[in-house]
């Protein structure tokens, strides 16, 4: 209704053209967008070994996926750009999984490089902040590590 009032304004004070909202998402009809065809189900094993079920949608990052899962703490990152990254959120990805991810970035691998004490790059280790999830990752397995000290209550 309110997509035809404005195209009704638009044709008769010469406006310009409102077509890019009908390529909008927020104009599609719903019937075409359903969230179930966008979740993606994984597991995680936390540090004492329990498997937990994690849902996540497509294009959603892992690390959010597991924030709201309540695996992470939301306030150990804050932020989900690389340039206020602390490693708080590395993850490990099993073996199968780690060709189904693009290749870390240069700013990725600096950061778990420089935040780990032995200085050497684990292969299986990510920023769950770096990983988008997709339909290829169904299934997925990930493993988090222990806590910090500084980070328990």
């Amino acid at each position: 209704m309110a997509l035809s009032n404005l195209r009704r304004l638009t044709q008769s004070h010469r406006l310009p053209s409102l077509s890019f909202l009908t390529h909008s998402p927020i104009c599609r009809p719903t019937s075409t967008l359903k969230v179930s065809d966008r979740i993606v189900r994984l597991s995680a094993i936390d540090f004492q070994g329990q498997k937990h079920t994690v849902l996540g949608l497509t294009g959603q990052t892992l690390l959010k996926a597991l924030i709201n899962t309540g695996l992470i703490d939301p306030d150990s990152h804050r932020l989900e750009e690389i340039d206020a990254c602390s490693a708080h959120c590395e993850i490990n990805i099993a073996q199968e999984w780690l060709d189904k991810l693009p290749p870390r970035s240069y700013d990725e691998e600096y950061v778990l490089k420089h935040n780990s004490r032995a200085r050497v790059l684990n292969k299986h280790s990510r920023l769950g902040c770096q990983v988008l999830l997709n339909h290829e990752l169904q299934g997925m397995v990930v493993a988090l590590p222990e806590p910090k000290p500084w980070d328990t209550s």
